[in-house]
């Protein structure tokens, strides 16, 4: 049978040219298309989701088009897609032949390189790339990402300044580099950079909603409020602003306007368990049990893996003395994380006040073992051990406190009531100048935990000498 030429060149609807597509494929015929054609047909199925027909699209176009190599890019990119890396390969080294100062080809390979982790050679090919692409941002981008994978932040951030200086809108880059400077823990770099940034571009909504993250990592809240302010002036429904202005004011102890702030968030976009859970600890820091409790609940409804909105549901029952059931929802939340010393501390303290000592000795030896930092830990673990009257043990773990806390005095004055509790006094009275000369303003904590040393006249005469 003798095949039928058609010629489409001029077909203006994608639909039309789709259909007609379809009908020689089922005729087994051969007619003809222009390459923008093609291009729609193979545009078309990829929207459609079905690589496998814009493959075979390609096919015929490549038949009719021996010459184009953007055939050959977009069966490359389809490769990929269907994770035929080695065939991406090839069709983009066929199109480097027939055009190798198209740029997309070194863009294309540079990507599936990353993917390898073959950096060098992503490297390599990406700036090949950049030396041919009109728009040069994606590229820069790319290269960026490149060495923020090899762990090279420094130079990831001078590729995401160029990519800026090449578009000064790219709030992708804006982002990323915020979070090289966090990294990096440059955040008076990344202040100075945003700072300068809005100077030009005063109403990047991104940049003053960065500068304000920045502010908020070194602890300056009243700016970050600030900022964050004039990212919601410029994007009313900039709802990840609002979140983290109701963090900072969270962090100022401002606790019934940080409830305002994170509420409006739910105008701008759908509740979600993290902004319950927030709204829940700002109740419960404020001591509305009932409403915190509420909004715990509201957070492990839509979230039931949300380990600290189960433990905000605990500390609400433990405030109101219900210690037996707090236990269930401490429990819930370390089944969710168990790496989480607050939880193993909430854990201790119930137990201690169900007076099952045991079970708080058990919790209070993970709080310590998960976060050795925690003065407070060490001191009530002792504690508890110390009323069991084992007082070897008491001064091990004060001990133990010590090596990790050297400059806590809070620990070297437990530690001399021990050693005097234990009649260990040669070596308390040594403990007790080391405490002295750590901080001799809190001597009054010895006192407060045996006040009977107050008659002691050998302390009292040592703390006189110090106080000198």
């Amino acid at each position: 049978m003798e095949e039928e030429e058609f010629d489409f060149e001029f077909s203006e609807d994608p639909k039309q040219s789709v259909e007609r597509y379809e009908e020689m494929v089922r005729n087994q015929d051969q007619y003809f298309f222009d390459a923008h054609v093609f291009e729609n047909i193979i545009d078309y199925y990829i929207e459609k989701n079905d690589p496998v027909k814009a493959l075979q699209v390609i096919d015929y176009a490549v038949l009719q088009h021996p010459f184009a190599a953007m055939f050959l890019i977009k069966q490359a990119q389809l490769y990929v897609f269907t994770n035929e890396i080695d065939k991406a390969f090839a069709s983009l080294d066929r199109a480097e032949l027939l055009e190798p100062s198209e740029g997309d080809i070194y863009l294309i390979r540079g990507n599936i390189y990353e993917s390898l982790e073959r950096h060098e050679d992503a490297l390599e090919n990406l700036l090949k790339a950049l030396e041919m692409a009109e728009s040069k941002d994606e590229v820069l981008m790319q290269i960026a990402y490149v060495y923020q994978n090899m762990g090279d932040y420094d130079e990831a951030v001078n590729y995401l300044k160029r990519c800026l200086e090449n578009n000064m809108e790219n709030q992708d880059a804006l982002y990323e580099l915020a979070f090289c400077y966090d990294v990096l823990d440059k955040q008076d770099e990344s202040i100075q950079f945003y700072k300068q940034y809005i100077d030009n571009e005063p109403y990047s909504f991104a940049a003053w909603y960065n500068l304000g993250n920045a502010y908020h990592k070194i602890g300056l809240f009243e700016k970050a409020i600030d900022a964050y302010d004039y990212a919601i002036l410029i994007k009313e429904n900039f709802s990840s602003a609002y979140f983290n202005k109701g963090n900072a004011l969270v962090q100022l102890d401002k606790y019934a306007e940080a409830i305002e702030v994170y509420k409006q968030t739910f105008e701008y976009e759908p509740p979600n368990a993290d902004t319950y859970c927030a709204i829940g600890e700002c109740y419960e820091k404020l001591e509305k049990m009932d409403e915190a409790r509420s909004y715990y609940k509201k957070a492990v409804k839509m979230d039931t893996k949300l380990a600290d909105a189960w433990y905000g549901i605990g500390v609400t029952l433990d405030f109101e003395e219900r210690y037996f059931e707090s236990l269930h929802f401490y429990k819930k939340a370390l089944n969710l994380d168990d790496q989480n010393p607050d939880f193993w501390f909430a854990m201790a303290d119930a137990y201690y006040k169900l007076n099952n000592l045991e079970e708080s000795v058990k919790a209070y030896e993970k709080v310590v073992e998960l976060n050795p930092l925690d003065v407070e830990a060490w001191l009530d673990y002792s504690s508890i051990v110390f009323e069991q009257s084992n007082l070897k043990l008491c001064i091990e773990i004060i001990a133990e406190g010590i090596k990790n806390n050297p400059d806590s005095a809070e620990l070297y004055y437990r530690l001399v009531a021990y050693l005097f509790a234990d009649g260990q006094y040669n070596e308390a009275l040594t403990q007790l100048q080391l405490a002295l000369n750590t901080d001799i303003d809190k001597h009054y904590l010895l006192f407060e935990y045996l006040p009977q040393l107050q008659d002691n006249k050998v302390i009292i005469d040592i703390i006189n000498r110090f106080s000198k």
